[in-house]
């Protein structure tokens, strides 16, 4: 098993691990179980997606503020693969669908460019939560820059581009200060979902967990 960069951004680490706490022993927490006043800082950079039939895709329910923000829009409702350019979408659609049906988390990393020709590192994480029936029907998720730059409070992102996707093992080593988090598979650079749908496919045979 091949161990990965470290993830940067506490956001992402907090976020993880209260999923991790409320999961308990099972593959995911209820969408019942998420308390936004318990998470008090990082609530801003969280985003729960959906699945919208009518659309045919992967959609935001909620985005917070610091979220839209970075975008210069309400994101509500519109296509979370959609914010990706160069041809991601797709890789990012299968990605999501992924997680959610097969009920484990995922690590992505992508660059954001502005229309005014900046640029910065994005960490994100998305992680299955299932409905009252046991359906994994949603994902959490949190979004957040690699490393603080100054334009991000002012210039909005234009698209992201995905440089790699990670499958995260279903519990995190205990010493996360050395080893967290790791791969299910190596890491695999952008064109990721289809390698993503094959190992999946090659790790969880029969119909997807309810």
């Amino acid at each position: 098993m091949k161990q990965v960069g470290t993830v940067r951004h506490q956001t992402i680490i907090d976020i993880y691990d209260y999923w991790n706490r409320l999961r308990g022993s099972g593959d995911a927490p209820l969408k019942s179980q998420i308390e936004p006043s318990s998470l008090g800082h990082i609530l801003p950079s969280l985003f729960i997606l959906e699945k919208n039939d009518g659309l045919g895709a992967v959609t935001f329910r909620l985005a917070g503020t610091r979220i839209c923000d970075l975008f210069g829009r309400d994101l509500r409702g519109e296509s979370f693969a959609e914010l990706f350019g160069d041809g991601h979408a797709l890789d990012i659609e299968a990605t999501l669908r992924g997680a959610m049906e097969h009920v484990i988390p995922t690590l992505l990393n992508a660059t954001g460019y502005s229309t005014a020709g900046h640029q910065a590192s994005f960490e994100i994480i998305v992680m299955p939560l299932r409905s009252e029936d046991g359906r994994p029907e949603r994902l959490l998720g949190a979004i957040a820059p690699s490393v603080a730059a100054s334009w991000l409070e002012i210039v909005p992102l234009d698209f992201l581009a995905l440089d790699r996707s990670r499958l995260l093992r279903d519990r995190p080593a205990q010493d996360r200060k050395e080893s967290w988090p790791y791969a299910a598979v190596s890491e695999r650079p952008h064109g990721v979902g289809a390698f993503i749908g094959r190992v999946m496919s090659s790790l969880f045979s029969g119909p997807a967990p309810h």
